[in-house]
């Protein structure tokens, strides 16, 4: 009688995916895993090779923002804000919203927490561009954060021609708008923007604006009179809304 062999199973192409997503998100929430964040970036949210509906994404993000650590608590609520908003525009559904509804709340929760707490202005603007994602009320915060963060937008100027790209500048550098790259050319003609005021301001910017107010972020919320103010275009000196244009990229 031949001897019989046994070899080991194969293992399934779901399980690697399982043991690979465990061990990057054991390695980010020990804090000190650069690379391991930008692994889970680019796996579960740049290219989808790893899925972010299996139980253990969300979860495991939720117990990481509600740690003692503020940098793995930030780096946990900004992926999971982007992963749910994107998975929202994917597949035209908040399905993953409503099967993950505790650890969204959780998320929400811990979101809120670290904004109050963080006194990095960077942080400060990453943590409430995870809260209006937590929240899902809009598709395109992280559009308007980013130009609070970079301190300049770069728009279309809204003429049905499209005459100009136009930078919007707001922060240190002042607060104006310019049809070039003003960075390249120290003679680029400059218009002032026209900051809302802040007791006209409704919905979200006035939301946005009391928020930054409370948390003690006076430059943040000066800003964003600015993002949701007008800028003028340079080159037919049309006056448009900035948010507006924002909202008009980002779709």
């Amino acid at each position: 009688m031949p001897e019989m062999t046994t070899s080991p199973p194969v293992p399934r192409a779901d399980d690697a995916d399982s043991d690979r997503l465990g061990a990057l998100l054991e390695r980010a929430a020990k804090g000190r895993d650069s690379q391991a964040w930008s692994d889970l970036w680019t796996e579960l949210y740049h290219n989808g090779s790893l899925d972010v509906a299996q139980p253990l994404v969300l979860h495991t993000l939720a117990d990481m923002a509600q740690t003692d650590k503020a940098s793995t608590a930030t780096s946990a609520l900004h992926l999971a804000g982007a992963l749910l908003v994107q998975a929202d525009q994917r597949y035209e559904t908040r399905n993953l919203r409503h099967q993950y509804a505790p650890e969204v709340i959780r998320l929400l929760g811990a979101a809120n927490r670290w904004r109050t707490l963080t006194a990095d202005r960077k942080d400060y603007c990453y943590l409430v561009e995870a809260v209006l994602n937590l929240q899902g009320d809009i598709s395109w915060a992280e559009d308007l954060i980013w130009g609070v963060v970079s301190e300049e937008y770069e728009l279309e100027c809204p003429d049905p021609d499209g005459c100009a790209t136009v930078w919007v500048i707001l922060g240190e550098r002042g607060f104006f708008s310019v049809a070039e790259d003003y960075a390249l050319y120290d003679d680029t003609e400059s218009l002032p923007l026209h900051p809302a005021d802040p007791c006209a301001l409704e919905g979200l910017g006035r939301r946005l604006y009391d928020l930054a107010l409370a948390d003690g972020h006076e430059d943040v919320a000066r800003a964003l009179t600015y993002a949701f103010g007008e800028a003028t275009c340079p080159e037919c000196e049309q006056r448009f809304s900035v948010v507006g244009q924002v909202v008009s990229c980002s779709s």
